[in-house]
């Protein structure tokens, strides 16, 4: 059984009525993956934005594993104390993270939130020193379109992004980027400049699809749908 853990913030955990990234990530796990897989976390509900909480159950799709570890204004600050007792309690073996963007807009700046990538590594291998993992740089969102100082940040951050990942790569617990989607549009694939709308989750599934088929063998090549 290899199991996945998602880690990230509001375009991780989703909010009421949408599927998710990790819906479709599931979907492509369960269509190529040849073995026992699941989807694993301490957390399962989606973003509610009528109640500003995470208690909405209500996915578009609810058949699914929903398990997660993310959070609506949730970054690698916030992550960073708790992955080692989410790895360890949900036995994960890869994790899948996509986080920064909160951490950049609202708590700490580019090299503040480096420092934290390591924290969060370090505590990831302390629970389990063969995990994996696949990270996702930052997609700049509608406030990089405006704001110059911010958009430099995240260039910044993912250039050290880059750097960390390949400085903390190991052979027994690798650290895989995975590429930014190269079509990514905030005005096509979200439906407010940040979170993904359909076409934009399955781009975000590809690009931690497509980096685990090359690197690892997981899975095949995403087949992109837009529903």
């Amino acid at each position: 059984m290899l199991r996945f853990m998602p880690v990230g913030d509001s375009m991780t955990i989703g909010s009421a009525g949408e599927h998710t990234w990790r819906y479709r990530m599931w979907e492509h796990l369960r269509e190529t993956y040849g073995g026992p897989f699941a989807l694993v976390g301490p957390r399962e509900t989606l973003y509610d934005k009528a109640t500003d909480a995470p208690v909405s159950y209500r996915y578009a799709d609810p058949d699914f594993p929903r398990a997660h570890l993310a959070g609506w204004g949730e970054g690698w600050l916030h992550m960073a104390p708790l992955i080692g007792e989410a790895v360890r309690s949900c036995r994960a073996d890869v994790l899948l993270v996509s986080l920064g963007l909160i951490d950049l807009g609202f708590y700490t700046n580019a090299e503040q939130t480096a420092e934290n990538v390591h924290r969060f590594v370090a505590a990831a291998r302390s629970a389990n020193p063969r995990i994996r993992l696949v990270v996702l740089p930052v997609i700049p969102n509608v406030r990089a379109t405006t704001d110059a100082p911010f958009a430099a940040q995240v260039s910044r951050f993912n250039e050290l992004l880059a750097k960390a990942v390949a400085d903390l790569d190991e052979p027994r617990s690798p650290l895989l980027p995975a590429s930014p989607p190269a079509s990514y549009d905030i005005h096509h694939d979200t439906y407010d400049g940040t979170h993904p709308n359909a076409s934009g989750e399955h781009k975000i599934a590809a690009a931690f699809a497509g980096a685990m088929w090359e690197a690892w063998g997981i899975g095949h090549p995403y087949a992109a749908g837009t529903s």
